[in-house]
Formats: structure tokens, sequence, C-alpha cells
């Protein structure tokens, strides 16, 4: 479809202006592709931000006519500034305008990408690209040093060669902790370390390839459970453009990213999995996407591979699913998710160091 009838039609779309059938013709092209779903979201987001601008300069014309007006009848006087007091009282008063009008330049540079990937020509490469890190000898040698020189005392023996790294997050606070089945994949055991470096032997107790979702089991003494961890597992799916953040492992201390998400589904319109726009990398998959109420909604597992920023995680209600039918396998399985979160009012800064500790690397071999 030319990019002008198909923006055109996105707008159409948005304003409620298609007829039943041009509407359920248009949601069948976003569900089959992933590129026009992409840009109708970033269209939204473009347009919300649009509005808000809008918003913001009639309000500032308003206010500047309310200040000429009290200036006028002698209520007011206003202070002459010059030189660099000029310079800073001027950047205090647009500062804000200037970053909104930034924020819909880079908006607008998304839907130009996103239009371009559209028209190009595709590729027989492999679509999606999985987030877990292949580690070879050279790299579990310099690893080895780094733990040596942090003064952290690695449990990995030398002859055990790690051949797999990605992230994960407690579950239940005796040690149960979530990641992608790939991350564990044909893994004769695994470790676990957290943010503080200490680390720990830990068991694959359940693999589900099918929805590609992995449980652990920390078994170690130095282990130290936690009573209450501060976030939960929603159960039920996000709203499109509600933002997001993540925590993992794409390096050897945790990294933090934020986005939104993009679309309810995954690659293709998988139901198993949300698309969220966020930068990942490999190390990244098994880690926790939160929402703005500091709720679990997903785990990061898959980028696509010609599309920065186009990243899906496996939803949820999965990981719930996952939970229930270990204990239904084993019935001396203790293991009970947190109900609430306690993070729901804090601010991002503040929900991201309260879960830190309870994000950790796993390294398989």
């Amino acid at each position: 479809m030319d990019e002008i009838l198909l923006l055109d039609a996105t707008e159409r779309y948005l304003n409620g202006e298609m007829n039943a059938e041009e509407k359920a013709m248009f949601e069948q092209l976003r569900q089959s592709n992933q590129e026009v779903d992409q840009m109708v979201v970033e269209h939204t987001f473009f347009l919300q931000q649009f509005e808000r601008y809008g918003g913001l300069r009639e309000m500032k014309h308003t206010l500047h006519d309310v200040h000429n007006q009290l200036m006028q009848d002698g209520e007011i006087k206003e202070e002459v500034l010059s030189g660099s007091a000029k310079v800073v009282n001027l950047w205090k008063r647009y500062k804000r305008t200037i970053t909104i009008a930034a924020s819909i330049a880079g908006v607008t540079a998304l839907s130009i990408s996103s239009m371009t990937l559209l028209v190009a020509p595709k590729g027989n490469e492999k679509a999606l690209t999985e987030l877990g890190k292949k580690v070879n000898q050279l790299e579990t040698k310099y690893r080895q040093q780094d733990r040596k020189l942090d003064n952290v005392i690695s449990k990995i023996s030398p002859d055990i060669v790690i051949t797999g790294i990605g992230s994960a997050f407690l579950v239940d606070g005796k040690g149960y902790l979530v990641t992608n089945a790939h991350v564990v994949k044909n893994a004769k055991g695994a470790f676990v370390s957290n943010n503080k470096g200490a680390e720990f032997k830990a068991q694959i107790v359940k693999i589900d390839e099918e929805r590609d979702i992995a449980i652990l089991k920390i078994e170690d003494k130095d282990y130290k459970a936690t009573a209450t961890l501060p976030y939960s597992i929603r159960k039920s799916s996000t709203a499109i453009a509600e933002p997001i953040f993540t925590l993992g492992y794409p390096r050897n201390e945790i990294v933090y990213g934020e986005g939104y998400l993009s679309a309810k589904t995954g690659f293709n319109g998988d139901t198993l999995s949300c698309q969220i726009a966020v930068a990942a990398n490999p190390g990244n998959s098994g880690g926790p996407v939160f929402n703005r109420f500091g709720e679990v909604i997903g785990i990061l597992s898959t980028k696509e591979t010609k599309a920065d920023g186009v990243v899906f995680a496996i939803q949820s209600k999965y990981i719930i699913d996952a939970v229930n039918e270990l204990k239904k396998a084993d019935s001396t399985v203790d293991l009970k998710l947190t109900s609430k979160s306690s993070l729901k009012g804090m601010d991002r800064t503040q929900q991201a160091n309260k879960v830190l500790e309870y994000v950790y690397m796993v390294k398989v071999y």
C-alpha cells in the first residue's frame, strides 16, 4: 500500500471516520502486518503529544494576555533583566515548550522510519532474535577475572564452562525465579547472581518451551529468603501506550530501560506475547517488564531482527499458568505469588531501586 494512502487511512481510523467494513479490514491489516501496527501506535502517540503541545500553547497565550493586562493596570511590575540573567530567564520560561517540541520531532522521525521499513524490500533473514546471550570460553575467562577484581568469590568452579547468560526475577522470596525457556534450554545446570554479585546454585524445576517460560529454584545454603516481594504479577493485559520499564543483564551489571507498550499482541499477531518499545540486547532475555503501578506485565523475550526498539515480552498471565502447573505437578512445591504491589504511587526512580535486588543474572552451563 502507498505510504501516503496508508497514513491517510491511519488518520481516518484513529479519528473514527471509517465505516464498519473499512475498520474491520484495517484492523485485519494491523494484525497481519507488524510494521503497519507499529506505525498506528506511533502515530497515536504523536497525535497525543501534538494535542498536548497545542493545549500548552493556548494556555501560555492566555497567561501572557493576563500578564499584560495586569501590567497595564499597574498590578504588577516586571523586572528588567540583562546579560546572562536574561538568557537564564528565557530558558526557564520556554524549556518545557522546547522539550515537548523536541519530543514531537522525535515521534515524527519514528513515524517516517516506520513508513520506510514498510516499503523497504524484505529479505529471508530470521525475523526474531532471542535475547539470551551465548558466551564463549574467552568471555568466561574475562568474567572470572572481573569477579576476582571485584573481590567476589565465585561458586563456579574453573572446570565449569558458562555457555549462556540471561536474566531472571524472583516470583517468590523463597528462591523461585522466572526466566525464558530459551535461556536455559539444553543446560546441564545454572547459577544465578544478584546485583551485588553474590552467586547461588539454582535448579531448573520447570521448562515450558511452547510459552518460552522456565522456573528456577535457588538451592544454596547461603541464600537468605525474602518474606515478601514489592511487586505483583499482573493477571490481565495492559493498555496501549502505557509506560513500562525493564531491568536485566545485557552486561555484567544490571541495566535499566524504559519505554511503552506498543501493541497487545506480539509478532504477526501472536497472542502469547505483547510488543513493547524499549532498548534491549542479548542478556535481557528473562528480565521483568513493569508497568507504572509496579506490576510485572511480562518477561522480555525477543526482538525484531530488522527493527530497533521493536521488542516482545511473554505476557504475565502465562507466568501464573506456569506456576499453577508446577504446583499441580508437584504438591510439595511451596510457591506463592505476591497478590498486591507495594510500589504503586512511587516515582519511577523509587520503583526501580526497590526491585533491583530481586532481578538476577542467570548463567547456564
